[in-house]
């Protein structure tokens, strides 16, 4: 079993890894993209303006530019420990026993709007693209990875979770795979999706799939891991869960 988690838009700075080397990557057919779309955004930052417009950036943002700028030279680290937020604290790898770490790098990658598609040990540099983002001169990003994440994926000989984000899931589909919904139910019996509540509960999903001890194959089992793990969860159709809150 893999489980794709989605990218954050904030990251740690820093990081004790040499320059972004491509070829170390996961999924190397992606790196001609990878190449082109990190050459537009190192070629974007010399427009603080046009680079503002582009990623939806505030009058403040300089910090996220200059990370752009520095793409080839910055330091990287491994990218389960490059995003941060409230999805990458639910999901707690740093707290992990060594045990688990390395069971979670076996099994967790990480969708991304500049790298397409990460192992979680992929070494990368902070950066500044989202799965919406326009770069100036450049089809959209779903365009641009479609074609090549389709390929990859079907290229992927395991059973898939995908917790992508809708953005994220249109930069290349996952034949197959069980998606998660997580719904905050009211006390009338109405739902509605909280994204805070989102981001937290699929990375509550995400620790419990990769350290669990089963062989998952199939939704039933991916639904006995959280069910066993005390969420709450509910089969919606062949390819769904749905993880009330």
């Amino acid at each position: 079993m893999l489980v794709i988690l989605p990218p954050s838009e904030t990251k740690s700075d820093g990081g004790t890894g040499a320059p972004l080397r491509l070829e170390s990557l996961s999924f190397p057919t992606a790196n001609p993209t990878r190449r082109h779309l990190v050459d537009a955004l190192v070629e974007l930052s010399a427009d603080l303006d046009a680079s503002r417009a582009a990623l939806g950036l505030g009058a403040t943002a300089i910090a996220e530019v200059d990370r752009n700028a520095e793409l080839w030279q910055a330091p990287t680290r491994p990218a389960i420990e490059r995003y941060t937020g409230v999805l990458y604290d639910a999901l707690d790898y740093p707290g992990m026993t060594r045990a688990l770490r390395t069971k979670a790098l076996e099994r967790l990658l990480i969708g991304s709007a500049l790298f397409g598609v990460l192992g979680a040990g992929d070494e990368i540099p902070a950066y500044r693209l989202s799965g919406g983002s326009k770069l100036p001169g450049e089809p959209t990003l779903a365009t641009t990875w479609k074609p090549v994440l389709n390929e990859v994926f079907a290229g992927i000989d395991d059973f898939i979770v995908d917790l992508r984000s809708g953005a994220y899931q249109n930069l290349g589909k996952v034949p197959g795979a069980v998606t998660v919904t997580v719904m905050t139910e009211k006390p009338d019996g109405s739902r509605s999706v909280v994204s805070h509540f989102n981001k937290h509960y699929k990375g509550l999903v995400a620790r419990d799939l990769a350290r669990t001890r089963r062989r998952v194959a199939d939704i039933n089992g991916v639904a006995g891991v959280l069910a066993d793990a005390g969420q709450r969860v509910e089969i919606a159709d062949p390819t769904t869960i749905v993880v009330l809150t």
